[in-house]
């Protein structure tokens, strides 16, 4: 008679045996997922998704998933592929810099969160997800964002950019997006002069003459 995945049977973290106590934490939260439709695997120390979670949600619809404050480096494909159904997705305060081209058949997603992450370029996966609705890639490194593609998901009503490198073209463009049925966060544009203000105090001494390289 199977007995189903033990605390043995979750991969241990790539560069040294996971903690007892993150793969207990991991199995109950497991457990109380089946009930909830709620996967809530923040604050587990994972560096990746176990194998056992996919067994064991295997026959549970999960529609909502958090991830968040984790060491994430990636989102594997089969991700998307166990958890088709799901509505809400939470990948903030990881280390990601990408999304799977599979995420595209989370044709449900309403909900993503990929703030506080590594992503220099937006994952382009995400203008396919046609039923979004909330988009937060707030404090990554992002420097710019195809805005038309963005206006494609008609569906969406809330982003927020605030804390990214932008270009003032590109906060502009992200701006002209906001009307009564969308809401952008994001920070003003950067004055030019201001910053070569700056620049100036910081040549200035304490003594008011300026300061010699």
């Amino acid at each position: 008679m199977s007995v189903g995945p033990t605390l043995a049977s979750i991969p241990v973290n790539p560069i040294g045996i996971m903690a007892g106590k993150a793969v207990t934490k991991v199995v109950k939260r497991c457990q109380y997922a089946k009930e909830e439709q709620n996967l809530d695997l923040s604050e587990c120390q994972l560096m990746s998704i176990p194998d056992a979670v996919y067994h064991l949600m295997r026959n549970t619809v999960i529609l909502a998933c958090d991830l968040s404050s984790n060491v994430l480096r990636k989102i594997p494909p089969k991700f998307a592929i166990k958890f088709t159904y799901i509505t809400d997705l939470n990948l903030a305060n990881n280390r990601l810099s990408s999304l799977p081209e599979e995420l595209r058949d989370l044709s449900n997603l309403k909900r993503l969160d990929i703030s506080q992450n590594d992503y220099m370029l937006f994952p382009k996966v995400v203008f396919k997800l046609p039923n979004l609705i909330f988009l937060n890639a707030q404090k990554n490194h992002i420097t710019s964002i195809d805005v038309e593609k963005l206006k494609s998901i008609r569906s969406l009503r809330e982003v927020n950019f605030e804390d990214n490198p932008l270009t003032n073209v590109s906060r502009e463009q992200l701006k002209s997006m906001e009307s009564v049925v969308v809401t952008v966060h994001v920070n003003p544009p950067v004055d030019e002069d201001s910053e070569d203000d700056i620049m100036n105090l910081e040549n200035v001494s304490p003594s008011g003459g300026e300061n010699r390289q």
